[in-house]
């Protein structure tokens, strides 16, 4: 329901030999929302994301999604969250077919239900005719839509995108709209991270602003711009990285 933590980041550290790249980091994302994450190049933003995802393990702090801490039950995370990476990496050599179906299988999907969800997806992004071509012929764009397909196929109660609209075309990139407030009217939770501000602006409910390893602003995108008396959420931004400096 609406206001139960589904995605929670508590007094999360991490360094990287004598650089600190996030400092105390405390945040709640309830269910249903589709939560902005944003901050300049070198913020945070993707170490955050890869310790959501379990690639890396924090300094110090946990982080707990659907209940469940990321350091003490990773594979259950895992089995809870769709991944959308900026530039995710796939077999080549593999046809959208294979590649989904081994994906579908990790997940644990039977095999009725991993035959009628992929020609389901690849129909959804317009790929249904190139479900045995092998990869290696597709274009960045393309690869990203079976990337997006990869993370949906298992439906997961929680999405995680870093930069997930990275090489779609304008109609794909309507699509991936849609789908994100579709899922949020159903009740998932998407964690949203980009440096895109007008994305964000349109399809996020709230936002965390990130600043050098630092959170520097909670709030709805309303409450943001009226931070600084902006009319933009962009300039308000601008305007709240220029006061941290």
């Amino acid at each position: 329901m609406a206001g139960e933590p589904v995605i929670e980041l508590r007094n999360i550290y991490k360094d990287y030999a004598a650089t600190r790249a996030l400092n105390d980091v405390c945040l709640t994302v309830d269910r249903g929302e589709v939560f902005g994450y944003i901050g300049a190049n070198g913020a945070g933003k993707t170490t955050t994301i890869k310790i959501l995802t379990g690639l890396i393990k924090p300094t110090a702090g946990d982080a707990l999604i659907c209940g469940k801490s990321i350091l003490t039950s990773p594979l259950e995370v895992k089995g809870s969250i769709g991944y959308i990476p900026e530039s995710g990496s796939l077999f080549d050599k593999l046809s959208p077919r294979e590649y989904l179906t081994n994906i579908g299988r990790l997940y644990r999907l039977s095999d009725a239900a991993i035959k009628t969800k992929i020609p389901e997806w690849l129909e959804y992004f317009e790929l249904a005719d190139r479900i045995d071509q092998r990869m290696e012929v597709f274009s960045k764009g393309t690869k990203q839509k079976v990337v997006w397909i990869a993370a949906l196929m298992h439906d997961p109660e929680v999405l995680i995108f870093d930069e997930p609209l990275s090489g779609l075309d304008v109609e794909t990139i309507a699509h991936a709209k849609d789908l994100m407030k579709r899922y949020a009217a159903e009740g998932k939770t998407i964690f949203y991270s980009s440096h895109l501000i007008d994305v964000v602006e349109k399809v996020c409910t709230r936002l965390a602003v990130l600043h050098k390893g630092r959170l520097v602003g909670v709030g709805t995108v309303e409450e943001m711009r009226a931070r600084n008396g902006s009319l933009s959420l962009e300039e308000s931004l601008m305007k709240l990285w220029q006061d941290q400096a």
